[in-house]
This record gives structure tokens, sequence and C-alpha cells, in this order.
């Protein structure tokens, strides 16, 4: 399977609570960390959902 690095570029203080558990199911939480996470459709779309506070590295 294909691996995808995702880090938090974003803080996610006053966001609304489902994007703070996508944050954290993606294994983030704070600014600058990163995780190297499988590549499927779930995942793309968690990621979708928080574009905004996440960018994919690699």
């Amino acid at each position: 399977m294909a691996k995808i690095i995702v880090k938090q570029v974003k803080s996610t203080i006053g966001r609304p609570e489902d994007q703070i558990k996508v944050v954290k199911a993606l294994g983030l939480g704070r600014i600058g960390k990163t995780k190297e996470i499988t590549d499927s459709e779930s995942v793309r779309g968690m990621i979708a959902k928080v574009s905004h506070l996440v960018e994919i590295v690699k």
C-alpha cells in the first residue's frame, strides 16, 4: 500500500468539534506534527475535510 505523510500546519482552536476529531483521528494534534498514514479513500476524505489545517508532505 502507498503511504502519505500528513503535516498539521494550523491550529484547531476555534474549529468545529468534528474537525478537531478528524485531526486527532489522523494522529495529529499540534502544529508541525507529521504522521505517515496508509493511503486510502477514507483517509483522503478525512484530509479533504480538514485540508485548510493540514498539508500532504509526500
